[in-house]
């Protein structure tokens, strides 16, 4: 018989569980985002012809969204496992998942080498990269929020999200220390590998914390009173629709808004605004700052006025926001383009820290792991997927306005879904 929750209360402690949650996301968002960097700097020179410089471009971001529709497929099976087995075990076959995918990029052929097998090769690696990051995301939500008092389920809740500039902020940190100590043919030969074998060592920091930690004390309480289902997405689509789908919309905006502050950015930016990697990486680097800076902020006015309220004003923020990509980024000038992405990117962190706990809340504990996951992942696809793509295409065809007019749209429907939703219940989390 499994031992009563009040045990796993006392080994499980805030610190640890906090840690746990946080090291994994930044594990994974560290892994998503060298990938996202080398799809713009490296990808389309090495792993696809060289004949035509733009189709290599957006040939290159094609394998950076295939991701996004792996992550539900992901989702879907670890989400199967962390509710039917636990988060524990599903947390760390997400984590290997992951940083092995990320490994063997490092240790491709390139199209020089193999020909049109590299870029099969390269998708297939991606793929298994969004596979794991659609099972790592909900865990170490449900890992924060499940172990947190009600006061401060958002708190707990935001440390997970901390992962994504930590590991933004790590990746391009790295890129920036490759570009000085290795001449441009050493870093295209084979120093944008060392990111992607470095990871290694931070899956084996993930994988130790988390042996660490015991059930949460909520999912414990499914387990004692026999409450799971059977096939939680089949629960999960037939019994929770319209959660999911004004989960999927109200999560929209954060998606957009980030990978146009961040691919497409630096895209444009060394290309369409003629700045040197390093110059920009160092712009999006400040930038970052603020992503974190906003994500306790955003956490802490959502444990004191809500998870959905607080999401509110900032959708409608943002779709303010979308109308000065124009003025502001297609200037071109330093001052402009580092107000732009600061903004942006402390927009991103007033959405993305509460965005965990409210879409954890929106499914009951049975379906928490699949339902979350899939409401983040399938607004991955819709916001993600091909926002960079679709951003490339605008401001070339039309221009940087347009790309901030399909930002202030989505944040629009972001803000819609949000309008038309419920708060959770919190004796959900009872356990």
């Amino acid at each position: 018989m499994t031992q009563p929750t009040t045990d796993a209360v006392q080994r499980n402690k805030p610190s640890t569980v906090l840690f746990a949650s946080l090291i994994g996301t930044t594990v994974e968002f560290f892994d998503f985002y060298i990938y996202a960097t080398a799809a713009v700097l490296i990808f389309p020179k090495a792993f696809f012809p060289s004949s035509d410089p733009t189709a290599a471009t957006l040939q290159s971001l094609i394998t950076f969204a295939l991701a996004f529709f792996a992550r539900p497929v992901g989702s879907a099976v670890f989400g199967h496992f962390g509710d039917r087995i636990g988060r524990k075990a599903t947390l760390v076959g997400a984590l290997l998942t992951m940083g092995v995918s990320t490994v063997a990029i490092g240790l491709l052929p390139t199209y020089e080498s193999i020909g049109t097998l590299a870029p099969l090769l390269l998708a297939l690696c991606r793929f298994g990269q969004g596979f794991g990051l659609g099972g790592e995301w909900g865990g170490a939500v449900l890992l924060a929020t499940e172990n947190a008092p009600p006061e401060k389920r958002a708190w707990y809740g935001m440390f997970p999200q901390l992962g994504a500039p930590i590991g933004f902020f790590m990746s391009g940190g790295i890129f920036l220390w490759l570009g000085e100590v290795l001449t441009e043919e050493q870093f295209f030969n084979f120093g944008w590998r060392i990111p992607f074998l470095a990871s290694a060592l931070l899956v084996f920091v993930g994988l130790y914390v988390r042996f660490k930690i015991t059930e949460t004390p909520v999912f414990q309480n499914v387990l004692n009173h026999n409450q799971r289902v059977k096939v939680p997405v089949v629960t999960v689509f037939r019994d929770h629709t319209r959660v999911l789908i004004l989960g999927t919309l109200a999560a929209l905006a954060t998606f957009v808004l980030f990978y146009l502050m961040t691919v497409f950015a630096l895209s444009w930016g060394t290309s369409a605004l003629h700045y040197s990697r390093r110059d920009f990486l160092e712009i999006q680097l400040f930038a970052v700052l603020f992503f974190a800076l906003c994500i306790p902020l955003s956490a802490w006015l959502a444990d004191k006025h809500g998870r959905r309220g607080t999401l509110i004003w900032v959708s409608a923020a943002i779709v303010v926001f979308g109308f000065s990509m124009s003025s502001l980024f297609g200037a071109g000038n330093a001052l402009g383009v580092t107000l732009f992405l600061s903004v942006g990117l402390g927009l991103m962190g007033m959405t993305y820290g509460p965005l965990g706990t409210l879409l954890s809340e929106m499914f009951p504990t049975a379906v928490r792991y699949t339902g979350s996951s899939m409401t983040f992942n399938f607004a991955g696809i819709l916001g993600a997927s091909l926002a960079p793509y679709l951003a490339t295409t605008l401001a070339t065809k039309y221009g940087l306005a347009y790309v901030g007019y399909y930002l202030s749209t989505a944040a629009g429907i972001s803000l819609l879904a949000l309008w038309l939703s419920k708060p959770g219940k919190a004796s959900d989390f009872d356990a």
